[in-house]
């Protein structure tokens, strides 16, 4: 069987360009005792890829030039020498950025294309999800009247996050940028929706909408935002920094917030981190989400690109705005 996967033509710095990506035809071979071959139904594209394409080791190994890249998918068995896995059911990987593997059952997820649409394990049911349930939950540990600021809000862990923090009884603040990246906020549940395009003072903006100040930020920006988040979060309030993407094309590190000062005077508590470290979350995620779902107060949204050489373009898309909720390609 063939497949057509991405390669990485070269590490880069800077804007993410169309000619750093090939498109490759590979023989797969027959899959061996225990190992199975899958065709990928969907992939995804995420911004923590970014760095990997630069060189950059930091929790995860760089993408190599000339080899297929790596992230999400799902797809469906479709030949199997394992007992584990028979042929159609659906399985997690990140083997994506390709159309077809061969790899060994025992490293793949079997997952329940029936309970949920098979995409829905790469969005709102899956890493995503859990990143904005982890930040939610255990980083910030919202609380039921407070104030939460959401950044990206219309992206994939933003517009989770939004949904999930008003199911937790949070008020929500949402930045996005755009009318229509707003006006989706707003539809999912934001109590305000800001457009940070639109507005010459950000800190302003939000003190507007929240005069006494956000008890909790949620960092998928950097930049700007991280700065006017410092001056409006209240005495104690608390930062979970899952991202910083406008960060992610610098060519030259980019100076510092000048107001990191009130970290100390306002007592703020700002913490980094990884969804895998928080997997042990993932049973308690799963019900409520299970819960919120069947409630209502959850929904998926997402943007979808068709065929595997859209890839480099949806990637292109999460750092022009392209996507409203989790982007995905489907193969």
């Amino acid at each position: 069987m063939k497949s057509r996967e991405i390669h990485l033509v070269r590490h880069f710095t800077g804007a993410v360009k169309p000619e750093y990506f090939t498109l490759a035809e590979v023989d797969l071979p027959e899959p061996a005792e225990g190992e199975v071959l899958v065709a990928n139904e969907w992939l995804s594209v995420d911004p923590y890829m970014r760095p990997r394409m630069a060189g950059l080791k930091t929790y995860i190994d760089p993408f190599m030039p000339g080899k297929p890249m790596e992230g999400g998918a799902v797809g469906k068995v479709i030949k199997s020498r394992s007992d584990a896995l028979k042929e159609g059911d659906y399985v997690m990987s990140m083997l994506g950025w390709r159309e077809a593997y061969v790899a060994p059952a025992k490293g793949l997820m079997k997952v329940d294309a029936n309970l949920l649409p098979a995409h829905a394990y790469l969005g709102i049911a899956g890493l995503t999800g859990l990143t904005a349930y982890a930040g939610l939950k255990r980083i910030i540990g919202l609380k039921e009247g407070e104030t939460l600021w959401m950044s990206a809000g219309a992206g994939a862990v933003g517009s989770a996050g939004i949904q999930f923090a008003k199911a937790m009884g949070a008020r929500v603040i949402a930045t996005a940028g755009g009318k229509a990246k707003t006006d989706f906020c707003l539809e999912i549940g934001a109590d305000a929706a800001i457009d940070y395009k639109d507005v010459p003072d950000l800190r302003k903006a939000i003190k507007e909408v929240a005069p006494e100040g956000v008890d909790a930020y949620f960092e998928n920006v950097g930049g700007d935002h991280l700065v006017a988040a410092l001056d409006v979060l209240k005495q104690f309030g608390r930062i979970a920094a899952c991202g910083m993407i406008s960060r992610y094309n610098d060519e030259t590190p980019s100076p510092g917030p000048h107001n990191m000062t009130n970290i100390v005077t306002k007592s703020l508590m700002m913490r980094g981190f990884i969804v895998t470290e928080h997997f042990d979350l993932q049973g308690e995620f799963i019900k409520d989400l299970s819960s919120w779902m069947m409630s209502g107060k959850v929904k998926s949204r997402e943007t979808v690109y068709e065929g595997i050489e859209k890839m480099p373009e949806a990637f292109t898309g999460l750092f022009t705005g392209a996507n409203l909720g989790k982007m995905l390609v489907k193969v």
